[in-house]
């Protein structure tokens, strides 16, 4: 059976406080964790609805209120919309990052290519002149100046070539046309 009353006494401190019913005047305890958990805490003068309960020490306590001055599902329904963002604006903050992330990649791969571009120019310019302002590392060789000048010193056309590039004073080029020893090793257009 459900009564009504007012809540006369409470102390927030503690958790507890009680009500005075609509007919009758004994006044019945009632603690905290009776009231519903709408996020509102109780106040002196607030009308109630409750059942009770008899305890073994034979005092009346207050269980399963109910507030009437309370609205509590439009209260959690209104916070709940809020505080909690839509799937579209979940969504945006996710892909954004990642967005930005992939932008600074591209941008970062565009400089890369572009040094990469730059430094292979260098290269192939230095190989048609020799004065270049940029030191770029020549690429390891099997073959090494060793002191050989002449044509029937080299295995190919290739070691003959690396010769008259790279080392002083050869003597396998006499047309001055940079292809060495064209008559017995660089004699076709496909020798190597």
């Amino acid at each position: 059976m459900r009564f009504e009353g007012t809540l006369t006494k409470w102390n927030d401190d503690r958790g507890f406080g009680f009500i005075t019913p609509k007919h009758g005047d004994q006044e019945i305890f009632v603690h905290i964790s009776a009231f519903p958990k709408d996020g509102r805490r109780p106040s002196i003068g607030e009308v109630l609805s409750f059942e009770f309960e008899v305890g073994q020490d034979g005092k009346k306590e207050a269980k399963n209120l109910v507030c009437p001055g309370r609205s509590p599902t439009v209260r959690k329904q209104s916070s709940h919309h809020t505080n909690s963002p839509t799937p579209r604006a979940s969504l945006v903050s996710r892909v954004l990052p990642l967005l930005f992330i992939v932008l600074i990649g591209v941008f970062a791969y565009d400089q890369i290519s572009r040094r990469s571009f730059s430094a292979a120019t260098v290269v192939a310019m230095e190989g048609e002149t020799e004065a270049t302002s940029v030191a770029v590392p020549s690429p390891p060789s099997i073959y090494r100046c060793d002191g050989r000048q002449h044509c029937s010193q080299m295995k190919s056309c290739a070691e003959a070539t690396y010769f008259l590039k790279h080392c002083p004073d050869t003597k396998m080029d006499g047309d001055h046309d940079q292809i060495p020893c064209e008559q017995t090793l660089c004699t076709s257009a496909f020798a190597k």
